[in-house]
Formats: C-alpha cells, structure tokens, sequence
C-alpha cells in the first residue's frame, strides 16, 4: 500500500515538474490607468524615489522597514535600497534611464524572500489634458518560478500591487 503512494506521490511531482517546464522563459506583468493630470505633473512623482513612497503599495505593507537613498537626488542614476517584512522583502532598484514627461526605466533587484532580477518600467503618453501610464514589470522566469507559477498567479499578486500604486498615483495627481 505505502508502496502504490509512494508511486502515485512521485507521479503526481513528475507530472508538476514536465508542467512547468512548458511554462515561457520570461514573464511580463502590466498595468494602466488614465490620469487627468499633464504627464509634467505625474513624471516627477515616478521619476524620484522619495516622490515615490507618497503613493507606492509596498510602503503601505511595510511602514518599518528600513530604506536608503543613494546616487542621483532623481533621474538616471537613482537608487532605492529596502529591507522590510516578508510582505515587501528585500531589494534595490535603480533608475537606468529617464526621459522627460514619457519614459522611466530601473533595474530591480531582490534578494528575500527570493532572488532575482527584472526589469521595471513606467510610461506616459499623453494626449490633451489627461495622461496614459503604464507600469510593467518583466525579466527571466527560472524553472522554481515556473513551479511555483503552477500554484500561483504572479500576474494577479503583482498586477493588484500595480493596480494600487496606479490609484494612488492618480489621487496624488489629481488633486
């Protein structure tokens, strides 16, 4: 009997295992909103690390962890360090490149509750007096992201995060 489990139990994993492995090398997470606001009033609240914690979901999850600035005061070149609760982790991201009133990429980093390494990007399009922005997050999916995609859906976790932020982008923008 424990013979006919153990069998079914390594089946079971097998059959997880092969599921994953059809899983994309690379993921992509992706939201947006419209803001009644010109995109020279949202950049800067994108485009600075320390305008950022106004409206970022993370800060709200975590008001004790610790956080550092270094590099740029904004732009290409600034960089958020944080160590917080297991909700929030802990990581780097630094701004790589800025362009005005339209675009703001950064590399993220994290290191708990696991690593890895993707990339974050921010853009505005505007047309008349509102303003399109779209946050999106993409990189590798190693093989134990594609298991625990089998569990899991990261698209939902992180985009409810990029939902959050976005409203509270908004509010902030358009007051």
């Amino acid at each position: 009997m424990l013979k006919k489990i153990a069998v079914v139990v390594v089946v079971l994993i097998a059959a997880v295992l092969a599921y994953a492995a059809t899983k994309p090398d690379t993921f992509h997470v992706q939201r947006s909103t419209s803001i009644q606001a010109p995109a020279e009033k949202i950049f800067p609240l994108i485009d600075d690390f320390r305008q950022q914690a106004s409206w970022s979901p993370w800060e709200k999850m975590d008001p004790a962890m610790k956080k550092s600035l270094s590099g740029a005061p904004s732009g290409k070149g600034a960089a958020y360090e944080w160590d917080g609760n297991s909700q929030v982790g802990k990581g780097r991201i630094e701004i790589t490149d800025s362009t005005p009133t339209s675009k703001v990429a950064m590399k993220l980093d994290m290191f708990a509750p696991f690593e890895a390494h993707n990339n974050v990007e921010f853009t505005l399009d505007a047309t008349g007096g509102s303003t399109r922005v779209t946050w999106a997050m993409y990189g590798p999916q190693p093989f134990i992201a594609k298991v625990m995609s089998v569990f899991m859906d990261c698209d939902k976790m992180v985009g409810q995060n990029f939902e959050a932020g976005l409203a509270n982008l908004k509010a902030i923008a358009e007051k």
